[in-house]
């Protein structure tokens, strides 16, 4: 089981550089698989949009809580360690235009040699997506076409790719470096919904189900059906699960496994407000799992 830990932006840390490489090494030197880091573009004053991960719909987050560029984060935190693990979670798709994100990504997996894993998603903030260019409606579609955009650039050759779709369309599109691994970077779907579940199933390399409690396994069995529909086998998506850091123990391993995951993302309790409780957490769980 790889055990990931999200990076708490929540403390007003994240564009301290400083703290940001102190809790980089740390999840490192405590034998964390990667570091998880979250986007958003803009966050809108007073939005309409609701967050779905909250009973109030409004987020735990202040608008004015620093959120600096999860690649640039990565990019910054992966020249400063040797094997940690890169990840998004998520990284909102319709804000990025796949042709130039292609590239970014590529070029962190290159650098990195193969560290970086990406999930991604449609986003909740209607705003926001606007702001970046986005249809808000159409923002499904998008990302369906934006993963098949990046793939298709991935594989190109020296002749350059090919591609005709709603959203974009190019002939002879050459773009290197090609990432590290195979021509590909993992690209993971996440979020709550069915839709979400489904585009995991048809084209996803995992998926992260987010604020689920009951719906869990439910989601994952749409997951793993609309996966058989294509024509896939639905062991060949990986499923990245939560949890929190004081809970983090050999049974949360076991009921992962058995929902057929084999990566756990945990964050700090409500109760670590500072940087340095946040890291006695992550001491106190590699030390019951025997990480280092």
């Amino acid at each position: 089981m790889k055990v990931g830990v999200v990076m708490p932006v929540e403390l007003g840390m994240a564009g301290d550089p400083e703290a940001v490489l102190r809790f980089a090494r740390t999840a490192e030197q405590l034998g964390f698989d990667e570091i998880s880091a979250v986007e958003h573009a803009v966050v809108i004053a007073n939005t309409t949009s609701a967050y779905p991960y909250s009973p109030t719909g409004r987020s735990h987050l202040p608008d004015d809580c620093p959120l600096p560029d999860p690649l640039e984060v990565l990019s910054f935190v992966a020249g400063a360690t040797d094997r940690l693990g890169l990840a998004t979670g998520v990284l909102v798709a319709p804000n990025h235009n796949p042709v130039v994100l292609a590239k970014r990504l590529a070029t962190l997996d290159r650098l990195s040699r193969g560290r970086t894993r990406i999930c991604l998603g449609i986003g909740w903030m209607r705003e926001e997506i606007e702001a970046c260019g986005g249809d808000f409606r159409r923002r499904g579609k998008a990302t369906d076409e934006a993963i098949a955009v990046m793939r298709a650039l991935w594989a190109g050759g020296p002749e350059g790719a090919d591609f005709a779709g709603e959203f974009h369309s190019f002939t002879g599109a050459c773009s290197f470096p090609k990432p590290f691994r195979d021509n590909r970077v993992p690209l993971y779907i996440g979020g709550h919904s069915a839709a979400a579940a489904r585009r995991a199933g048809r084209i996803g390399d995992g998926f992260q189900p987010l604020g689920l409690g009951d719906d869990l396994t439910g989601a994952i069995a749409t997951m793993r059906a609309a996966a058989t529909e294509a024509g896939r086998d639905p062991a060949d998506v990986a499923v990245v699960l939560g949890a929190t850091l004081p809970r983090m123990d050999e049974s949360k391993i076991e009921w992962a496994g058995s929902l057929g995951s084999d990566r756990i993302l945990v964050s700090a309790s409500r109760h670590a407000t500072t940087l340095d409780a946040v890291l006695d957490e992550m001491a106190a769980c590699s030390q019951r799992l025997s990480l280092a």
